[in-house]
């Protein structure tokens, strides 16, 4: 009841973001991807669409920050998160929830270890303390040489493990907690919160740092074992 009420409220808003999206560039005002939901069961998650189309055969699956596929208005959605509203539509479906893990790709959920897969017992949402702190999540992968990689083996686990918060603390005191916070983040809070203070945020980055030192080393040995070879 409360999706389809807030649908309904946010109904005049939609409108106005899918004439903008419209108009500004070409291509579907919405952009759908198949994600794994509860249960392992694949689903299709709806957001507004923020890169030109066919974005995804141009480069990278993972976005970096000042990515040149986003166009100028899904700068602004992807920003304010509003490019997230039409998921309203996959929690009246039973799809999400309000709260819950993020669903992820299927070729990033089939490298899940076995322990990782129990957040699949929960269903996915559209906000999570995960998507609260990783929030800049482009922002993070601009200091990445090779964002896939660092997306996989660094943020994936960070994000699995924030997600197991869903099955350890009491469901509705939780999720009210992180609906609370997720409306103050995204008004007030946003003035005073520095993501880059946050401890697993600072843990993140030098992951990829050494991530980074790592890759250049075997690059740098592999170039030099072919000019001997």
């Amino acid at each position: 009841m409360l999706a389809l009420f807030l649908a309904v409220l946010c109904l005049p808003v939609t409108i106005m973001l899918a004439v903008l999206v419209a108009a500004t560039s070409r291509g579907p005002v919405f952009y759908k991807q198949v994600r794994v939901g509860f249960r392992g069961r694949p689903f299709w998650m709806v957001k507004f669409r923020t890169m030109v189309t066919q974005a995804d055969k141009m480069d990278s699956s993972v976005t970096k920050n000042a990515d040149s596929r986003i166009t100028r208005t899904g700068r602004v959605l992807r920003k304010t998160k509003l490019d997230e509203l039409p998921q309203l539509w996959n929690v009246l479906k039973g799809d999400m929830s309000f709260v819950g893990p993020r669903p992820d790709v299927p070729e990033i959920v089939q490298n899940y270890s076995e322990d990782m897969k129990k957040i699949l017992n929960i269903r996915p949402g559209i906000t999570s303390n995960a998507s609260l702190l990783l929030r800049d999540e482009a922002g993070l992968l601009r200091y990445a040489d090779n964002p896939d990689s660092a997306y996989e083996k660094i943020l994936v686990p960070v994000k699995v493990g924030l997600a197991m918060e869903h099955l350890n603390r009491h469901p509705f005191r939780f999720d009210m907690a992180v609906l609370i916070k997720t409306v103050w983040v995204l008004t007030i809070g946003r003035l005073y919160i520095t993501p880059e203070a946050n401890p697993v945020v600072q843990k993140i980055m030098r992951d990829i740092a050494m991530l980074n030192r790592e890759q250049r080393s075997g690059d740098a040995w592999t170039t030099a074992k072919g000019e001997f070879q």
